[in-house]
């Protein structure tokens, strides 16, 4: 039996909310008997619901966060949107961890504003489940971090590893830094920056890895910096959606070809499980105190669900507590300290 685990989730965050938002936390209430939920969001939505589940309790949140409104000055102004309330709620210690698939921006500018960096963590960063058919892979970071320094990529490495081991359940996980060629003085000076401080400092780290390596699932872990990491996911996301789109009017085109379709309709079922964004539900915000991961906006009830449980797993595995572990062993960025890290303590 797991750990009782407090995970607060946005009750209003989603292009579908709160409709698709509560059948999800009904299916991870039913999937994890050790789950509690604290859902935030208007009365009206949040009470009836916490009302008719026993593990379910609601807090009432005047405010909404929009998906267009800037998201750090949002932030400040709504401290009583669900959003701000539920980070507020992981700082406080009445929930564990915090789940949302409101604005990304708002839920990055809360955890870091409202939960606060990790000691010693220069910039939190987004990770994020490769949709591989091969192996799952992590890459961070997929966006908090649009402009980076070489060091900061030091730690997107290590966390991303912690979050691999632990959340993931990839052992030993090895570690890359995305670039443009596999051997060592390839990229551009930042590249070759952050490819010489990762293997000084990063102890998992395997090399370089090029934008092939990533679905054929050559590493477990790609780091990068945010703006690189998320045109990277999106071309990915946008390519799969394509060619599942191509193969499905290919397979329907015919007589002939529905028959074929019919024969390989279990096997592709299982692929587009395999890469669905949908499995894991969400991308966690690593380096901030507490667990919070971010869905997208178009979520169903599914990604929903998948991502709460991802949240509570990622609390009940002290992600945030092995980060800050971690990072307090780390050899400082002004000169030599401890050993190098294995990035999955």
């Amino acid at each position: 039996m797991p750990d009782t685990v407090t995970i607060a989730v946005d009750a209003m965050g989603g292009d579908d909310a709160p409709g698709v938002v509560l059948e999800g936390v009904e299916g991870a209430l039913c999937a994890d008997e050790a789950l509690r939920i604290v859902l935030c969001g208007p009365a009206e939505v949040v009470e009836p619901f916490a009302s008719a589940h026993e593990r379910c309790e609601a807090r009432a949140a005047s405010e909404v966060i929009g998906m267009a409104e800037h998201p750090a000055g949002a932030v400040r102004a709504k401290k009583d949107s669900s959003i701000v309330v539920g980070c507020r709620l992981v700082k406080e210690g009445a929930a564990d961890g915090f789940f949302s698939a409101g604005s990304t921006g708002a839920c990055l500018a809360a955890g870091t504003l409202v939960m606060g960096r990790v000691r010693g963590i220069a910039r939190p960063a987004l990770a994020t489940v490769i949709p591989s058919p091969v192996r799952p892979v992590v890459m961070s970071d997929i966006g908090a971090n649009a402009d980076c320094k070489p060091e900061y990529l030091v730690q997107f490495g290590q966390m991303a590893s912690i979050y691999a081991e632990k959340v993931v359940g990839i052992d030993r996980p090895r570690a890359a830094l995305l670039n443009i060629g596999e051997e060592d003085a390839k990229g551009s000076q930042f590249a070759q920056e952050a490819h010489r401080l990762m293997r000084e400092r990063l102890g998992n780290f395997a090399g370089n890895a090029e934008g092939g390596d990533i679905l054929s699932a050559t590493f477990d872990v790609i780091v990068t910096d945010g703006f690189t990491g998320n045109v990277c996911l999106k071309t990915i996301e946008g390519t799969s959606k394509t060619l599942f789109k191509a193969l499905k009017g290919i397979m329907l085109g015919s007589p002939v070809a529905k028959l074929g379709a019919l024969a390989l309709k279990g096997g592709l079922k299982e692929l587009m499980t395999q890469v669905s964004p949908d499995t894991y539900g969400g991308a966690p915000l690593l380096g901030v105190k507490g667990a919070l991961l971010v869905g997208h906006g178009s979520s169903n009830a599914l990604a929903i669900k998948n991502g709460v449980l991802t949240t509570a797993r990622t609390a009940r595995a002290d992600v945030a507590g092995i980060i800050a572990r971690t990072v307090a062993e780390a050899p400082s960025s002004d000169g030599p300290g401890k050993a190098p890290i294995g990035g999955a303590a």
